[in-house]
C-alpha cells in the first residue's frame, strides 16, 4: 500500500504543478502599457543596454541576432561581445549593425579572464561599456519578441532585483529536438514558473534583465563569478540583497532546429551538474518529479489491485504524459503528436542524467573544459 500511496501522491503533485503553471503563465487581459504604469518605475520605458555574448555561427544565428534590432522600444543599445578576432560570427554581426541607425549596435572584441566561466568573461566588456541603468544579458540563441524589453520591465516591482526568462524550445526538427523541447518547456520551464509563483524565482542565464545598481553594490559583474554558473550566482546575489528574482509571464523562444541525442544528453548533464553544485538540496528531490518513480511504484503495487505490472506502469505514464501535453496546448507552447512519447522518454533519460549529475564534476561547453569544483572548492581553498 505504501507503493500505491507514493504513486498516487506523485501523480497528484504533478497535476498540481501543471495547474500552478497554467495559472502563472495565463494570458492577462490588461495591456503591457497599463501594467508598466503600475510598476513604480520612474520611467516605465527606461533606456536599456542589451549585452549579447556570441561565439560561432549556429543555424538560427541571423534570425535570433536580428530580432534584437526589431524591438518595439524607444531607446536601447545592443552590444555584441566576441572573444576572438577570427570568430566566424563577426561578419554577420557587422552586417546587422551596418543596417541599423548609428549608435544602436556595437561590436566589442577581446578577452577578460575574470572567472573560470567563458560566457561571463565575454560579457564583462559589454557590461563595462553599457550606458544605461537597466542591462540585459541575452544569449545569442534567444529569439526576442517585439515586446521583449516590456515583458521584462513589467515584472520590476520594488522588491525585484532581476527579471529572467527560461528558454522555450521552438522550431524543433525531428524526434530528438522534440525530446529537448520536453526538457526545456514543460519540465524545466514548468518547475521554474512554479517556484516563481510562490515567490522563489531562480535566475536563468538565457535572458537576464538587471538593475545595474544591484550588481554594482555587490562588487560589479565580477561578483557573478562566485559560482561556475552565472545564473546560480545571480540568484544568490539578488537574494542576499534582500530582493527577489522574478520571471516573465511568457518565456522567450530558443529555436532548436535539428538536435542529436548526444548533444541533448550532454547539455542536460551539464545543467544537472551545475544545479547539483549550486543547489544540492533542491537537486536531490528532482528525481521525484518525473514519471519514473511513480511507474515503478505503480508496477510494484499493481497486483494488489488486480493489474499486471506493465499495465499499471503504462497507465501511470499516461497519467503524466497526457495532462502535460494538454497543458502545453493550453499554454500555446510547441506541441506535436509525438509530445506524449517525448515526455515519457524524457523522464527516463532524466533518471540517468540525475544519477550522472551526482557522479561527475566536469563538462565541456563550447569547446571549453570546465568543472563545478572550481566554485564548490573555493571556500575550502580560502580556508586553507
Amino acid at each position: 500500500m505504501i507503493a500505491a500511496g507514493v504513486c498516487v501522491a506523485l501523480i497528484a503533485f504533478n497535476l498540481f504543478s501543471l495547474g500552478v503553471v497554467l495559472w502563472r503563465c495565463r494570458r492577462r487581459g490588461e495591456s503591457l502599457a497599463a501594467r508598466l504604469a503600475r510598476t513604480g518605475l520612474p520611467d516605465p520605458t527606461p533606456p536599456v543596454s542589451i549585452v549579447r555574448p556570441v561565439c560561432g555561427l549556429e543555424a538560427h544565428s541571423e534570425l535570433t541576432l536580428r530580432s534584437t534590432f526589431e524591438l518595439d522600444y524607444p531607446d536601447y543599445e545592443v552590444l555584441f561581445c566576441v572573444q576572438k578576432k577570427n570568430d566566424p560570427i563577426i561578419p554577420l554581426v557587422q552586417k546587422l549593425i551596418a543596417e541599423q541607425p548609428e549608435g544602436r549596435g556595437r561590436l566589442l572584441i577581446g578577452e577578460d579572464p575574470i572567472s573560470p566561466n567563458p560566457k561571463l568573461n565575454n560579457c564583462f566588456k559589454g557590461w563595462q561599456a553599457a550606458k544605461h541603468a537597466f542591462i540585459v544579458l541575452a544569449d545569442s540563441n534567444v529569439l526576442a519578441p517585439k515586446d521583449y524589453l516590456q515583458q521584462m520591465l513589467v515584472r520590476f516591482t520594488p522588491e525585484v532585483g532581476l527579471v529572467c526568462s527560461p528558454p522555450l524550445g521552438v522550431m524543433p526538427k525531428g524526434p530528438t529536438a522534440e525530446l529537448e523541447c520536453a526538457f526545456l518547456n514543460s519540465f524545466q520551464a514548468r518547475w521554474q514558473f512554479c517556484a516563481d509563483a510562490f515567490g522563489q524565482g531562480f535566475a536563468q542565464g538565457k535572458s537576464m534583465m538587471w538593475r545595474r545598481d544591484i550588481v554594482e553594490q555587490a562588487g560589479g559583474v565580477a561578483a557573478l563569478a562566485s559560482e561556475i554558473a552565472e545564473d546560480a550566482a545571480a540568484t544568490k546575489l539578488v537574494r542576499n540583497a534582500g530582493m527577489k528574482v522574478a520571471l516573465v509571464d511568457r518565456p522567450f523562444g530558443q529555436p532548436l532546429g535539428a538536435r542529436t541525442l548526444r548533444a541533448v544528453y550532454q547539455r542536460q548533464t551539464r545543467w544537472a551538474r551545475l544545479r547539483r553544485a549550486s543547489f544540492p538540496q533542491l537537486y536531490a528531490p528532482e528525481i521525484l518529479v518525473g514519471c519514473v518513480i511513480p511507474m515503478l511504484a505503480g508496477a510494484y503495487a499493481a497486483r494488489d489491485f488486480g493489474f499486471e505490472p506493465w499495465t499499471a506502469a503504462a497507465l501511470v505514464a499516461l497519467a503524466f504524459a497526457v495532462p502535460e501535453t494538454l497543458a502545453n496546448l493550453a499554454l500555446r507552447w510547441p506541441t506535436h503528436w509525438v509530445s506524449p512519447l517525448a515526455i515519457i522518454a524524457r523522464d527516463w533519460v532524466f533518471a540517468v542524467i540525475w544519477i550522472d549529475g551526482w557522479l561527475g564534476d566536469d563538462f565541456v561547453w563550447l569547446g571549453n573544459s570546465m568543472t563545478v569544483r572550481e566554485a564548490s572548492d573555493e571556500p575550502a581553498d580560502r580556508a586553507a
